[in-house]
């Protein structure tokens, strides 16, 4: 049975399907490339058997990235189905995840995490405007566009995401670490829960730690519902008194009092020029390799990586896919 309208042409006439870039559970992620064009996408491969009874979660994720056209979002481009495969072509990034930048930087400010959460908050508007709650933000949805050093930040994985009409958002869902008050406490929620990780990941940027962590989940649980967290010396000691106040107003146990995406826009600290300028790469980088390592099995599922290596094998196929790899390996050849 079709879970989309069936549509006659195969995922494999229009693209050529290459290597992969990583598994999950039930699905995994292909570099592609559009025979006609020579564009390069990223193809999530689902096995309909690993989702069964599970349907109605890939047609509301789906439903969702169809809704969204944003500059800072990673988009859905269109869907092919098979008897045994959902496909979904998804623009290809290829910049890496935010801390792992942060971490090969040579130097990093205040105003680059300004500039950061910025980019995401402006996205998490667009979204929150059209009714639509993330529901996981975290440091692995959020990636850098391509390896160019003014790239932007794209904001991923949208398969927690719910419509605020539908009514039906009380379920404990997201990462611990960087889920709300009020969805451990399984009350109803919306929007402000996003605002609440947008915080967190605010936090950390600037002292490169979580505020709240502990190996007991119980204990951990206890810090974010009491919202417990301080502001150490000698980390904070030379970040400015406006970025805490900004991060004080999303880590709001009452998301009634918490501050609305159009609030944290407006903050100084954002559209101000409060955010300080001085290098706080060493300290923040230092706590980051500490506290977010990167996991080998990450590196080998780099998508720049994958496209050098097909270059260096030869296995560009069409000759848009040589012209299409050289713009979006550039940046890593410096």
């Amino acid at each position: 049975m079709p879970i989309f309208q069936k549509r006659k042409e195969k995922i494999t006439e229009k693209y050529e399907l290459k290597h992969v870039l990583g598994t999950g559970a039930f699905s995994e992620v292909v570099l592609a490339v559009d025979k006609v064009t020579g564009e390069m996408v990223a193809v999530k491969c689902i096995d309909k058997k690993g989702i069964k009874g599970k349907e109605d979660a890939l047609l509301n994720e789906v439903e969702i990235l169809k809704k969204i056209t944003h500059p800072h979002i990673v988009q859905l481009k269109e869907l092919f189905e098979s008897k045994s495969s959902v496909y979904l072509v998804i623009q290809l990034v290829t910049g890496g995840e935010l801390f792992d930048r942060i971490i090969e930087r040579g130097s990093y400010t205040e105003k680059d995490a300004s500039f950061a959460i910025h980019q995401i908050l402006e996205a998490i508007k667009f979204v929150h405007d059209l009714g639509i709650v993330h529901r996981d933000l975290k440091p692995e949805n959020l990636l850098y566009y391509s390896p160019d050093e003014d790239a932007k930040i794209m904001i991923s994985d949208f398969g927690l995401s719910k419509m605020e009409e539908s009514g039906d958002m009380s379920t404990a869902c997201g990462t611990p670490g960087y889920v709300a008050p009020e969805v451990l406490m399984q009350k109803p929620y919306g929007k402000a829960i996003d605002i609440w990780s947008i915080g967190v990941i605010s936090y950390i940027l600037l002292c490169g730690y979580p505020p709240f962590y502990d190996d007991d989940d119980s204990k951990l649980f206890d810090q974010i519902l009491k919202g417990e967290y301080e502001f150490d010396s000698p980390y904070w000691d030379d970040i400015s008194e406006s970025a805490k106040d900004f991060i004080r107003n999303l880590m709001q146990v009452d998301p009634d009092k918490r501050y609305t995406c159009d609030q944290c826009i407006n903050h100084p600290w954002i559209s101000g020029n409060t955010a300080l300028d001085k290098d706080i790469h060493s300290t923040v980088s230092a706590q980051m390799k500490k506290n977010f390592a990167r996991k080998k099995w990450k590196q080998a599922f780099n998508a720049t990586a994958v496209i050098r290596h097909m270059r260096m094998l030869g296995l560009g196929g069409a000759g848009g896919l040589a012209k299409a790899a050289a713009a979006a390996s550039n940046g890593a050849k410096k």
